[in-house]
């Protein structure tokens, strides 16, 4: 794990690290990865950018939450961003079936890239909840420790901001949000935007398909004084 990371952070952001990063089960977690590394198993996505939500989201300016569980495992598509893939990469399913719900919610164009940095630069933290994984297995990584860092980043914005919202797509985002405070933030929570997913319901949250969350997500930033986010992608 690249200890040049922390220079790059926001204030905020670097502080957090700085504290996390001391704790034994970091100290492990670096271990592991480093062994990993050294035993030539290929780790997605590369190692400069498993913190690319915090570089491209400073905490102070976080309005979304999108959280995801594990990177994509093949050639190519992670890049520390959850659901996002780098320009030119074939769009997944389940960010195929967001673009289509974003589509019917906002009538926002469906973009040809799966490159989701213009959210990102928003202060919509793309946040997966482990940010490394072996190539080619899915959850290699989710126990070795990234699920305790990630989930004291989410408790940081709930003790230390306001009036943010949190879009909780599947059952394991909607586990990742149950230590926010509904009464300081928003959390919507559907099913999850895959294929298998999309059209699930539950009386505790609705299907993602026709849930209007990005709607919903502007509609409550407004409330809160906040400028909403533009969902778009066209660089104009």
């Amino acid at each position: 794990m690249n200890d040049n990371i922390i220079g790059q952070l926001d204030p905020r952001w670097r502080k957090h690290f700085e504290s996390e990063f001391a704790q034994d089960y970091m100290v492990k977690l670096r271990a592991f990865l480093a062994s990993e590394t050294h035993h030539g198993i290929a780790i997605f996505p590369p190692h400069e950018q498993w913190f690319n939500a915090f570089l491209y989201t400073p905490f102070d300016e976080i309005k979304v939450v999108i959280i995801g569980q594990d990177p994509y495992h093949r050639e190519g598509q992670a890049h520390g961003l959850s659901f996002s893939v780098p320009e030119g990469v074939k769009i997944p399913p389940s960010l195929r079936n967001i673009y289509k719900e974003l589509n019917r919610d906002l009538g926002v164009k469906i973009p040809t890239s799966g490159n989701l940095e213009r959210w990102a630069k928003q202060g919509v933290l793309l946040l997966n909840a482990s940010l490394t994984v072996r190539a080619g297995e899915a959850n290699s990584h989710s126990k070795q420790g990234w699920l305790r860092f990630t989930h004291r980043c989410i408790e940081q914005i709930n003790e230390h901001k306001k009036g943010v919202v949190f879009l909780a797509w599947g059952r394991f985002a909607h586990s990742a949000c149950s230590v926010v405070d509904t009464a300081q933030h928003c959390v919507i929570k559907t099913s999850h935007p895959s294929p298998l997913g999309v059209t699930k319901t539950s009386r505790d949250f609705s299907a993602f398909r026709g849930s209007g969350c990005f709607s919903l997500a502007n509609g409550y930033l407004k409330q809160a004084g906040k400028a909403a986010v533009d969902w778009s992608l066209s660089e104009s």
